[in-house]
């Protein structure tokens, strides 16, 4: 039995539509093959075979196929490389994050190329020995004085710098990473929505879902996400693709960031120490994150502001790390002068310093006040009244010292009395002109000796950190930076590597290759080609059937 007539010709046709727009797909390639985001396409075919068949037919009749059919375009893209690209990405975040932290704080302890802390305290070093030379003599105990007050002014400039670097970060943190984050997740929810209006309406909407992959590998450089997708019925047979976005937290908690059209919100509290973050999900549910996000940018940011190393049991050496030693280093410092400076009596308790007729010597500063000595708790000690000569006391009246609450004592600063040359029971004018000097000495010895600095953690309890001299204890804080900053480097550098690897793996994939873009040029103007001549052999052949047949003999 002849097949129906003019059935070929529908196959040809067919494949002629094929090969022409599996072209223009081609060239859509091509064409945005500088395009940031953009995902190599395919037109996707599928043979068009007979519905039906014949319960008694012969075997002769044989069923062919009635061409191909296009079923769509779609994107080529692999979901395992997605989420191994934004795993990845995440983890980045965080070193570039620490990186970042570090890099603010370099300017405030590398002291390789400018003179500051390290150098004050040779200068403290050599007026203190010149004036153990020349006891009595004021001109030298003021320039011990002006060395203590450069050194003073490095410490506080130091402390400032490193309250900017926290403010500054805390405002970037709030102002611009929770904010591009929140943007972010709002803008992927719109996209959703309009991706899946589109799909009801039949369109792909492949470039805005670029749009919203380019969005989701930004989003993964902040928190590590996971994408989920599931196709919706819309209508009898018909699907639309939903993504979801969730973000599981170190404790196993799966949180919704989107869902449908639906996304959370972060919210930063940076008045407090530590930061806050707060996570408004996208089913309506809040939790506090801040001690729970595993990777990304946000975490490494939290983790500069909030963590302190050993003091707070963390494993990471954050700016409180290096707000704590800097403050230690200074009450440390404070408290041995101050105490080098005071009387003691023969069993190294605290006394009055008294006249050779056993008169005890009050002094008082430049009000005329009283300078009492001060216990531990910072409370003078008026019962039984003890006076002191103290070289430094806090600017707000509280017992420990701070780079940024030290100052020089005002009984020192005003010439009521100064440095102590001897501990012998004289008069302070009597000691001008003495030559013991054995407490000058001792002061001197005290910036060379090894000196053990430690901080309270968060229990309240004292955690050693160093032991060595003062100028040592600096160069320790600034060595100890430098480590942190390179480890931070060597690693960023470790996992930009992987990164670019992964990411040449999906470009592989996703990627317009140009080469392969031009064979397929070839390869589908050959088909297009190949069908056009089937076309027209099936012309010939009616043509013989119509014009050929039927006339014999004639």
């Amino acid at each position: 039995m002849i097949r129906s007539t003019f059935a070929g010709f529908t196959t040809a046709q067919l494949g002629m539509a094929a090969s022409q727009r599996a072209l223009d797909v081609v060239g859509q390639n091509i064409t945005n093959i500088n395009t940031p985001g953009y995902t190599r396409q395919r037109l996707d075919l599928a043979s068009m075979n007979t519905q039906k068949g014949d319960f008694y037919s012969a075997k002769a009749n044989i069923k062919v196929g009635f061409g191909v059919e296009m079923t769509g375009v779609s994107q080529l893209r692999d979901p395992f490389l997605d989420a191994q690209y934004r795993s990845q990405i995440s983890k980045l975040g965080t070193t570039d994050a620490h990186a970042a932290g570090f890099e603010q704080l370099t300017p405030i302890f590398d002291e390789a190329t400018m003179q500051g802390v390290r150098a004050a305290f040779i200068s403290l070093t050599s007026s203190l020995s010149t004036l153990s030379t020349q006891v009595g003599n004021q001109e030298h105990d003021t320039m011990v004085r002006s060395n203590m007050q450069i050194l003073l002014n490095l410490f506080r400039e130091n402390s400032v710098k490193l309250q900017d670097v926290r403010e500054d970060m805390q405002m970037g943190f709030e102002t611009t990473d929770i904010a591009d984050v929140n943007e972010m997740l709002e803008n992927i929810a719109e996209l959703n929505t309009s991706i899946k209006n589109s799909q009801v309406l039949g369109n792909p909407a492949l470039e805005l879902q670029d749009q919203r992959n380019q969005l989701l590998d930004e989003l993964g450089s902040f928190l590590p996400i996971t994408v989920k997708y599931k196709n919706q019925e819309v209508g009898p047979g018909q699907y639309v693709e939903v993504l979801n976005v969730d973000f599981t937290d170190t404790e196993g908690v799966k949180h919704s960031l989107i869902s449908g059209g639906l996304f959370a919100q972060f919210d930063a509290d940076v008045l407090n120490q530590p930061v806050e973050l707060t996570l408004f999900d996208a089913k309506g549910a809040t939790a506090d994150v801040t001690n729970v996000l595993g990777s990304g940018t946000l975490k490494g940011t939290l983790d500069f502001l909030n963590k302190s190393g050993d003091f707070d049991g963390t494993d990471f050496k954050g700016l409180g790390y290096y707000e704590k030693v800097l403050d230690s280093l200074v009450d440390t410092f404070a408290k041995a002068f101050n105490e080098a400076n005071a009387v003691k009596d023969e069993n190294g308790k605290l006394t009055n310093l008294k006249d050779e007729d056993g008169n005890v010597i009050i002094p008082k500063d430049k009000d005329g006040n009283t300078i009492f000595a001060k216990d531990a708790q910072g409370q003078p000690m008026t019962n039984p009244p003890v006076y002191a000569y103290p070289l430094f006391e806090t600017i707000d009246g509280s017992a420990d010292f701070t780079a940024s609450n030290i100052k020089i004592a005002t009984g020192w600063a005003n010439g009521t009395y100064g440095i102590r040359p001897s501990n012998n029971y004289v008069t302070l004018d009597k000691e001008a002109g003495t030559t013991a000097n054995e407490n000058i000495l001792n002061m001197v010895k005290l910036l060379e000796k090894d000196i053990t600095f430690a901080a309270n953690n968060s229990a309240g309890n004292k955690i050693t950190f160093y032991k060595g001299s003062f100028h040592d204890c600096f160069a320790n804080i600034e060595a100890t930076l430098g480590i942190d900053y390179k480890s931070a480097n060597t690693m960023l550098a470790n996992q930009i590597s992987v990164l670019n690897e992964t990411a040449n793996s999906r470009d592989a994939v996703s990627g317009v290759q140009l080469d392969e873009e031009g064979m397929d040029l070839l390869h589908y103007n050959q088909s297009y080609s190949a069908a056009a001549r089937f076309l027209t052999t099936l012309d010939e052949a009616l043509d013989k059937l119509i014009n050929g047949t039927g006339v014999v003999g004639r």
